[in-house]
């Protein structure tokens, strides 16, 4: 117990120094100092939280799925958060190290990379886990699907938590057999936007049954995401606990959601099918928990994304939309959103944070950008193969501009007169962290 009070102590001191020094944002540090003195440091932690600690896990959606969730809980509840989207193990200590000791906390809202929920799990078991899906991510970390899977479901064999899971994708389905689940995902769901209904052209996955028969779809939705079924063995979508209807507009999405013969109707604030499926995962999860549906709804009017998840600034005077890109299924559906007229942003990334290999980046629909308006920019490490990529995909190499250094780059995106022009950035993970630190003006120019 003395090496837990002792991390406390020197992880507060360290966190204090980082931010004098301007050192990195203190997101894991603390908890890398916490974890090297006292390496059983959350086990001591779970005193503190009681039986509602809810992990979120999945490739894509994680930060989001648990920002809306701990923004609904926080209305009326005490709450620990990785708010910041570390989400390793040294995030999770970061977090605690920083709000302990204290009184309890009501629920712990815990996003956990997918290979580190084990790892996880052996210090702070959680009693819910949330899963949002399984897209190809990271090949040099992760291999293929199917290990990304194993990660997962070893944890849920481990601690045996009550699960809620995305039924409209057959890989996270299959993680329920035999176990206490809930299954949410769309009956339904409508474009209410021309840009967002269009199909991607990005290559598609093929998937199989447990019988090893490709499954079919009476309705797709994207990617491996929709009404599947097994001709051979009869295998296919499960029921829904809770049953979700999309209508999908440019800006927003309107979100109707059917459970225990009860409706309930919210706004939500965030483009795209993918941020829809975000807030059905947190809402479902909010509902069974108890959270009144009035103050669910406030709180899906009143959240604001995190950084670079469909995260809105101002830069040099200009409305910015930034968005983070780090795979195939999860760049395609951010590129459907992207505003051609916009002075668009790319930079590309291969630090280990990122995954060292970009051959994603050929498999993601960057077609959607051949008739761009304004030059696009490419920075970042790996810039030049993100040229070459934008060339074959249609993109006259006239419009094609390389800036490696993304300072630079921001500074020419921002540079133009025209107040009206948007910008759009779509960085990959450690680009979004140097992006953040920058200072520039944030204030709207004046019509």
């Amino acid at each position: 117990m003395l090496r837990f009070y002792l991390a406390l102590l020197f992880s507060k001191l360290a966190y204090i120094a980082i931010k004098i020094l301007k050192h990195s944002g203190g997101t894991s540090f603390a908890g890398m100092l916490a974890l090297k003195i006292c390496p059983d440091f959350l086990s001591y932690c779970k005193k503190y939280v009681g039986d509602n600690k809810i992990a979120i896990t999945g490739t894509n959606g994680k930060s989001t799925t648990s920002g809306i969730l701990a923004h609904i809980l926080e209305q009326k509840n005490r709450i620990i958060h990785n708010v910041k989207g570390a989400n390793m193990l040294t995030g999770i200590a970061n977090v605690f190290a920083l709000k302990l000791p204290c009184k309890k906390f009501d629920y712990a809202v815990l996003e956990s990379d997918e290979a580190y929920l084990t790892k996880l799990y052996d210090y702070m078991p959680s009693d819910f886990l949330l899963v949002t899906n399984l897209f190809r991510d990271q090949l040099d970390r992760y291999g293929e699907l199917e290990t990304t899977a194993g990660f997962i479901k070893n944890a849920i064999d481990k601690a045996n938590p009550t699960l809620f899971l995305n039924a409209d994708d057959p890989l996270v389905a299959n993680l329920g057999k035999d176990k206490k689940v809930f299954y949410y995902g769309f009956e339904d769901v409508e474009f209410c936007s021309d840009k967002h209904k269009s199909s991607s052209a990005a290559p598609s996955e093929v998937f199989k049954c447990v019988c090893a028969e490709e499954l079919k779809y009476s309705k797709q939705f994207f990617a491996q995401q929709g009404h599947y079924y097994c001709e051979k063995c009869g295998y296919k979508r499960p029921e829904l606990t809770f049953k979700g209807y999309a209508k999908i507009y440019d800006n927003y999405s309107e979100l109707r959601i059917e459970f225990q013969n009860k409706t309930y109707e919210f706004r939500v604030n965030l483009i795209g099918l993918y941020n829809a499926y975000n807030a059905l995962a947190a809402t479902s999860a909010a509902l069974y928990l108890g959270i009144g549906e009035e103050i669910i709804k406030n709180a899906l009017l009143s959240y604001k994304s995190i950084f670079g998840r469909a995260e809105k600034r101002i830069i040099n005077g200009h409305e910015a939309l930034i968005q983070l890109i780090k795979n195939p299924t999860g760049a395609s559906e951010v590129l459907k959103t992207v505003d051609l007229n916009s002075q668009i942003l790319i930079a590309i990334n291969d630090n280990y944070a990122d995954g060292r290999d970009v051959s994603w980046l050929w498999d993601a629909d960057f077609e959607r950008l051949k008739n761009t308006q304004n030059p696009i920019i490419v920075s970042g490490i790996r810039a030049k193969d993100m040229a070459v990529r934008l060339k074959y995909a249609g993109v006259p190499t006239d419009k094609i501009r390389i800036e490696q250094d993304l300072k630079t780059a921001v500074e020419i995106a921002s540079g133009s007169d025209k107040i009206e022009e948007n910008i759009t950035i779509l960085p990959t993970y450690t680009a979004l962290l140097k992006l953040n630190k920058m200072k520039y003006n944030n204030k709207k120019s004046e019509t």
